[in-house]
């Protein structure tokens, strides 16, 4: 069996105020000027290539093959604009005239935690979150656009409750505490579970508000009952943003739910299906949205994680058959929200601001 190559270069939009591709390690560039983040085996953090300060972060979700592990792929951002960077406390950050880019990561652990307090990952969520949102305040950024969350063991149960519910408790009250929208309008988002690395974030936030996008076969996350956890997920299920010379649209971490409950569970491949057609719903409320048909399947990149590297090949299938080859996408290795689901897609796109009708 032949290796599957890694992705080539592919940038989702031209030179222009914002450009996202996905590189081999071996072939990157040196001009990521905005955030480079790395996804590899977490077993060492290489150095990135982005100037200083510019937001950079190695996340253990592993690129896969077919033959495993192909070694670390870069998410790298581009702008042809100036560049400014710095940090605020243990957030580093990049900004344009028109987009500001960050990361933040805390290396939470649950060791000693008092039994009375606040888990240690929803007291480490709120901070970051805080963190966030301070930056967005302080440097005239007040909405976002795209927040990215991974954190380790999100399905693991500590002082009896599931990470990844004790995250949703710490970010909503961050949200809640600053004024953020976490119900309508709240910034598209995904949640992936790392081998480690702790609670890691990068975002990208603007000076004009974004347009939620909501899917119809499914409730909005927001609005789930309560047999998911004390506090809802905080995000919008897309985003649409314009900035000069383009447009974007930012489609969230998405499943096999529909209504509000995970469907085929046990099916990779049924789970794969369900997600893609959740996928065309939101590209069709795009295109609804902005009164075109420009939104496709082939002008998206996409994250695709397998929670098991077993199911790679039945995930891929699927994918290959749905996806025009033009469709860039890499496959990464993490774990979903929910434990029941096996795969999960999260998808960002490029079009030119004058859009076809």
């Amino acid at each position: 069996m032949t290796k599957t190559p890694p992705p080539t270069m592919a940038l989702t939009a031209g030179s222009g105020p914002l450009c996202m591709q996905f590189v081999p390690r071996a072939a990157a560039p040196t001009g990521a000027n905005l955030a480079a983040m790395v996804f590899g085996s977490g077993t060492t953090t290489p150095a990135t290539p982005a100037a200083a300060h510019t937001p950079a972060l190695q996340m253990a979700a592993p690129p896969l093959g077919q033959t495993g592990d192909i070694g670390d792929v870069l998410e790298l951002w581009h702008t042809d604009q100036p560049v400014h960077t710095g940090t605020q406390g243990l957030l580093h950050y990049a900004l344009t005239d028109d987009v500001l880019f960050g990361a933040i990561c805390i290396a939470q652990t649950d060791d000693g935690q008092a039994p009375q307090s606040p888990p240690l990952l929803q007291q480490a969520s709120e901070q970051v979150y805080l963190a966030v949102f301070a930056a967005l305040e302080s440097l005239g950024y007040p909405h976002l656009l795209r927040v990215w969350n991974y954190l380790s063991d999100i399905n693991a149960e500590t002082g009896g409750m599931e990470r990844y519910l004790q995250f949703n408790i710490g970010r909503q009250d961050a949200f809640r505490a600053k004024g953020q929208p976490f119900l309508a309008n709240a910034p598209a988002a995904c949640a992936l579970g790392t081998r480690s690395g702790g609670l890691q974030v990068y975002f990208l936030a603007a000076k004009v508000a974004p347009l939620a996008i909501e899917n119809p076969r499914q409730v909005s996350a927001y609005y789930y009952p309560g047999q998911y956890g004390p506090r809802t997920p905080s995000f919008s299920r897309a985003s649409l943003a314009r900035l000069p010379r383009q447009r974007w649209l930012f489609i969230s971490g998405t499943a096999s739910i529909v209504g509000h409950q995970s469907l085929h569970v046990g099916d990779v491949v049924a789970q794969s299906h369900e997600t893609l057609r959740n996928i065309q719903a939101l590209l069709d409320q795009a295109n609804v949205a902005e009164g075109t048909k420009a939104w496709t399947l082939a002008n998206l990149h996409y994250k695709v994680y397998v929670r098991f590297a077993a199911d790679l090949a039945a995930v891929q299938a699927v994918v290959d058959a749905q996806l025009p080859p033009a469709a860039v996408r890499i496959y990464l290795q993490a774990d979903v929200c929910r434990a029941e689901l096996l795969m999960e897609i999260d998808a960002t796109g490029c079009l030119p601001a004058d859009l076809p009708s």
